[in-house]
């Protein structure tokens, strides 16, 4: 598999919000084209995209606050699951970070995704004894994806 690993282009985001779509990564809550807007702003080469023949396959956004890095939107399309993508896109997330001085990233995964928290055991990642309290400082406005 000849997976191409870029920077994401304003031209992709249909296609992004689509595979993030078919990933089940789409709430309500948070509006997807904001949440790219916000990146672009703040750091738009942490925004990446899986590509094989010219088809986005896969995505991820990552940041690093100069303490942890972090990991969101990791998102492989379906018919590609379990083909190593996810691993080549977590692997060029943390050699990004690592280049930064990261010292330690963090994720989240729902507890109720068993696969996606068997993947990350599977790359190294383990579970921390912490809880994820968070409060929300803007409302999105409201996003549906027609389902």
């Amino acid at each position: 598999m000849n997976l191409v690993i870029r920077s994401f282009r304003t031209t992709d985001q249909k296609r992004v919000i689509q595979l993030w779509d078919q990933c089940g990564l789409l709430v309500p809550w948070n509006n997807p084209e904001e949440d790219i807007q916000r990146k672009l702003a703040d750091s738009p080469g942490m925004l990446i995209v899986g590509e094989l023949d010219n088809e986005v396959i896969a995505t991820c956004i990552f940041g690093y606050d100069g303490h942890r890095g972090w990991v969101y939107y990791l998102a492989v399309k379906p018919n590609q699951q379990r083909n190593k993508v996810a691993t080549q896109m977590m692997s060029c997330v943390e050699e990004k970070l690592k280049r930064l001085g990261c010292p330690k990233i963090n994720l989240m995964v729902r507890e109720s995704n068993l696969g996606v928290r068997q993947f990350y055991h599977k790359i190294g990642y383990s579970d921390d004894s912490v809880i994820t309290l968070s409060k929300r400082l803007l409302q999105d406005k409201s996003y549906i994806t027609g389902k």
